[in-house]
């Protein structure tokens, strides 16, 4: 389990700065990863985005407040006549979410070109980090729909 951890924060650590830099992309980190989360969700209220990325009232409202003055989401009322408002996605926030994702994507492309790994082998990569997402979220009560898990089906390897 050393080896393990080890790796883990390491993974942590370097992946994102490893990609290359954010030359091209617009939005702030915590603007990304949350739109990446509303983009494959029904509308979440601020409570609800709170628990799923397990940070404070007042952080999440902090950050979706600016993303509304960027015009990246957008309050409505709860469809299911709740009385608690809900944030969607804007088209100019899954536009630039878009984009953003194109340039990391190239990063990440990069980044497994250089391990030298078989696409299969990036394939049984993919299914493992899938399948440790999901426990870790099991494990913390979060919930992913069927339709946030925005990755190619499993390959037979």
């Amino acid at each position: 389990m050393n080896g393990l951890e080890r790796e883990l924060t390491l993974l942590s650590r370097h992946f994102l700065s490893s990609r290359g830099p954010r030359i091209g992309q617009t939005l702030e980190r915590s603007a990304y990863i949350l739109l990446t989360r509303m983009e494959t969700t029904a509308p979440l209220t601020l409570k609800e985005l709170a628990h799923t990325f397990q940070v404070d009232f007042s952080t999440i409202s902090r950050q979706v407040n600016a993303m509304l003055k960027l015009g990246l989401v957008e309050r409505i009322p709860d469809p299911d006549g709740g009385i608690a408002r809900k944030f969607r996605p804007t088209p100019q926030g899954i536009e630039q979410l878009h984009a953003d994702r194109a340039i990391s994507l190239h990063g990440t492309a990069r980044l497994i070109e250089t391990t030298g790994w078989q696409p299969a082998t990036t394939q049984q990569f993919l299914t493992l980090l899938i399948e440790l997402n999901q426990g870790i979220e099991k494990l913390e009560e979060l919930s992913r729909t069927s339709s946030s898990d925005n990755h190619d089906p499993p390959q037979p390897a």
